[in-house]
């Protein structure tokens, strides 16, 4: 038995009784006259017509989709900001397009060059590489935290200057003596960056010494995190810090875990902050440690808000949004 063809918008035309001119508006979202616009998505649902996406967008020079290229949805903060991300683009009727790039900078440029050749409206990237030589004025684009030689590409991130600073001053009032600070970053240049800038401005102004790990990312952090404890053993065994500010909350939780393997009490014997606000199954309020909470639906919120500008020539080159700071049992809060 031959398949039956799909419906097309003629077909919608004849079962409404109105001209193809008409289905057309109503399906752009252009006003009609309220009993042609009934007639027509009517006749929609009877026949199950479904609007082809792509072959619109060729037409009016809209996909209707966005790119967000993040490093993976493995680490919880990319998947929140992902969701986040996904939800703002729902409020304009705007479709997601997901791209895990490895942090690997070729397959970054493949996403990039593909999503661009799909004509999407907009690209959100969180990247590893400097890819604004690659970008073109044709296609709006934001970027979450990176710096990029391309000056004229907006930059939405939180403030991780402010928010280091506040991470040490919390561990100081709440009684530690000597913060350490332990961070594995990335060899791009990004605002989080700052983080390291702030504990030490932080130091500096409380006269203290500083003592910090500081190492690019390369896949050797645990044993880092055990030759940098090892480091700051006491003959007797106690530990010559009582205060950890960690650069990410991801390397504070696993720091945290050696650090009771060790035998230490957390938040007893050492307390610890880290950055970022990571929640256990994406439950509000309930931090895997005591962090420094970045407003992700809102940088999230801001990054789509800056892509559906028609005029961008007058958006800063660089947004950055507060950080507050959330307890996540870490730390030894008063009547907790």
């Amino acid at each position: 038995m031959a398949k039956k063809n799909a419906p097309t918008i003629k077909d919608v035309a004849r079962a409404a009784g109105v001209s193809v001119g008409t289905v057309s508006k109503v399906i752009n979202g252009i006003a009609v006259r309220k009993e042609s616009q009934r007639k027509v998505q009517e006749a929609i649902e009877a026949l199950h017509y479904e609007v082809n996406t792509y072959a619109r967008g060729l037409k009016i020079s809209k996909s209707g989709l966005v790119a967000l290229i993040v490093p993976n949805t493995m680490n919880p903060f990319y998947a929140t900001f992902a969701d986040h991300i996904e939800a703002a683009l729902y409020e304009h009727s705007l479709k997601l397009i997901l791209c895990c790039s490895d942090e690997i900078p070729e397959k970054e440029l493949e996403y990039l060059n593909s999503a661009k050749q799909n004509k999407v409206d907009g690209i959100i990237a969180l990247t590893y590489s400097d890819i604004g030589s690659h970008i073109t004025d044709g296609t709006p684009i934001v970027v979450f935290d990176r710096f990029f030689e391309n000056r004229s590409i907006p930059r939405v991130g939180s403030d991780n200057f402010t928010g280091a600073c506040m991470a040490v001053e919390k561990l100081l009032e709440l009684g530690c003596r000597h913060p350490v600070y332990i961070r594995f970053h990335s060899k791009f240049p990004g605002e989080a960056d700052k983080r390291r800038d702030g504990y030490l401005y932080a130091c500096q102004r409380h006269n203290l010494e500083p003592d910090y790990l500081d190492m690019v990312d390369d896949g050797t952090w645990r044993e880092a995190l055990g030759e940098f404890l090892e480091r700051h053993k006491r003959p007797d065994g106690s530990l010559t810090f009582d205060g950890v500010f960690a650069h990410t909350d991801f390397h504070g939780y696993h720091f945290m875990k050696m650090l009771t393997e060790n035998g230490y009490r957390v938040p007893e014997d050492v307390q610890l902050i880290g950055f970022d606000g990571i929640e256990r199954f994406g439950t509000p309020g309930d931090y895997v440690i005591s962090t420094m909470c970045q407003p992700v639906r809102q940088l999230a919120q801001k990054c789509v808000e800056i892509i559906l500008l028609e005029d961008r020539s007058t958006v800063p080159s660089l947004t950055l949004l507060p950080v507050t700071y959330c307890y996540g049992g870490t730390t030894r809060e008063p009547g907790r």
